[in-house]
């Protein structure tokens, strides 16, 4: 069944042009070509990847951020509450005003008890700064890394400037084994970003950052796989040249260097608007879609490849209208404002703290004599319960 399996998943008209197979991209007389089992090696560079990263966080970059004056908030501990931890985890981080008046009766606790420990509780889910500039610093380590050793390779391919020129001879493209390992590289570290993204800060675009991974996968794996290795560093090098420049503006962002963040944030800003919403669509797209079919008609290949990048190319439009967002902060406050992809800590106000408690709740009603709940939220809510019940109308 396997065998089967492994025939039907291979069949040439699924990966190359009319007219080519598999034999004729067998090594032969000194030349060597891409194989998709080349891409297997992927996975141990992805693991030794995350361990690599692990260690740089840990004895790198966290005493780099120390070292920059990154501190983290001290955040205020709640007592432990069993009611209030179930509700939590599987109820929402946020009551309404009605159900947070239920649970403080519950609890025996004032309503601004409860409050606050939401708070808190919300506050400990909540990445440290410390914790964002270490993924920031590794991720830039990465970029700068894969931006420099991918300019190395392919300046002086003519094909990076002219990207018709990556379909000459196509598939019949001998392997550049700088190539190879460069596209090794960003497979696995792309896989590695998978595997850790149940560890990874989660931030408001978080689905969209998996959608991305996902599509870089198969993208990075489809093209060697199908010898388009051309187009595809080209897509790649069009990412790093913006990537390391977010990761720096996010990095120094964490920091007092607030000058610097806000000029790194201007160049990736058109950076990105010239390779991702220009140069991508109008050279890369266009010429997948017309370019690679002059010499060959359109396959199943053609098809799955081009999808992939509209995918990326809506992902494109998606950020740069969030950068855009940030732009008009930038514009109107004069520096770089948090990232509105991320959640602000809450912080206990003095003046919460300050206010001394108000009677607890029993059943809905306040204890003693006096009035039965005196402020705020906590009197509009608290008023149309009773026992735990709305009041007949």
């Amino acid at each position: 069944m396997l065998l089967s399996l492994n025939e039907w998943l291979w069949q040439e008209r699924y990966w190359l042009p009319p007219n080519s197979t598999w034999a004729q991209l067998e090594d032969r007389d000194g030349l060597v070509f891409a194989h998709p089992h080349h891409m297997l090696a992927a996975l141990p560079v992805a693991l030794v990847l995350v361990a690599m990263r692990i260690i740089f966080e840990r004895f790198v970059a966290l005493p780099l951020s120390r070292w920059m004056g990154i501190q983290d908030q001290i955040r205020r501990q709640m007592k432990p509450n069993p009611v209030l931890e179930k509700y939590f985890l599987r109820m929402g981080q946020r009551p309404v005003e009605t159900q947070m008046v239920l649970l403080a009766a519950q609890c025996g606790l004032t309503l601004r008890q409860t409050q606050r420990w939401f708070r808190r509780r919300r506050n400990q889910d909540r990445p440290r700064l410390s914790k964002k500039f270490c993924e920031a610093s590794w991720r830039f380590v990465f970029y700068v890394c894969s931006f420099v050793g991918g300019i190395s390779i392919l300046y002086h391919e003519p094909w990076l400037w002219t990207p018709a020129l990556c379909w000459e001879n196509y598939p019949y493209q001998t392997l550049n084994l700088a190539l190879y390992w460069w596209y090794l590289m960003e497979l696995g570290f792309y896989i590695s970003l998978l595997i850790t993204l149940p560890f990874d800060i989660k931030r408001k675009d978080f689905k969209e950052q998996v959608v991305h991974h996902f599509v870089a996968v198969g993208l990075i794996g489809f093209s060697y796989s199908s010898n388009l290795l051309r187009i595809g560093s080209v897509v790649l090098l069009l990412h790093d040249c913006s990537d390391y420049l977010l990761e720096a503006c996010k990095m120094f962002n964490y920091t007092h260097f607030r000058r610097l963040c806000n000029i790194l944030f201007i160049i990736f800003s058109l950076v990105f608007f010239y390779t991702r919403l220009i140069f991508f669509p109008t050279q890369v797209i266009y010429s997948t879609l017309f370019d690679s079919i002059k010499s060959s008609g359109p396959f199943f290949g053609y098809y799955y490849f081009n999808v992939l990048l509209v995918m990326l190319q809506i992902l494109h439009v998606y950020w740069f209208y969030l950068i855009l967002r940030m732009i008009c902060n930038f514009l109107r406050k004069g520096q770089m404002g948090k990232d509105i992809r991320s959640d602000v800590e809450e912080s206990d106000s003095s003046d919460d703290e300050a206010v001394p408690e108000g009677p607890q709740l029993k059943n809905g009603m306040a204890q003693g004599s006096g009035p039965a709940i005196a402020n705020g939220l906590r009197s509009r809510a608290a008023g149309r319960l009773v026992n735990g019940h709305t009041q007949a109308t």
